[in-house]
């Protein structure tokens, strides 16, 4: 009598993962404004701290490198920190990603979100 519906349970199963999925990038998304990474430049005399979303949370400058005369050099430091932080942002969400779509049995590289 109901033959055909055995296809209905695996859509419901599909639809349930997807949901699941959905509400877990929503946590990871939010989960990653706690992740901190620190890049750095000068040897540590410049220091950088981002979430794992890019923003800047803080800057940690040695005072050894003030000199009036090195204001280039500074900047240069400043900058490569930044940028140094950002990087590793940036590589430390798709290792959280990655995790999310090894849970949920995507393929191996699946860059989400879409």
């Amino acid at each position: 009598m109901f033959k055909g519906l055995g296809q209905l349970g695996d859509m419901s199963k599909m639809m349930k993962a997807a949901q699941e999925m959905q509400t877990k990038m929503a946590e990871l998304q939010e989960e990653m404004h706690n992740i901190t990474v620190t890049g750095e430049s000068g040897a540590g005399l410049v220091k950088a701290v981002c979430s794992a979303k890019g923003e800047l949370k803080s800057l940690d400058i040695d005072p050894s490198i003030f000199n009036s005369d090195d204001k280039e050099v500074v900047e240069d430091l400043i900058l490569a920190a930044i940028k140094d932080a950002q990087a590793k942002a940036s590589e430390k969400a798709q290792e959280e990603m990655g995790k999310l779509t090894e849970g949920m049995g995507l393929p191996e590289g699946m860059k989400l979100p879409f």
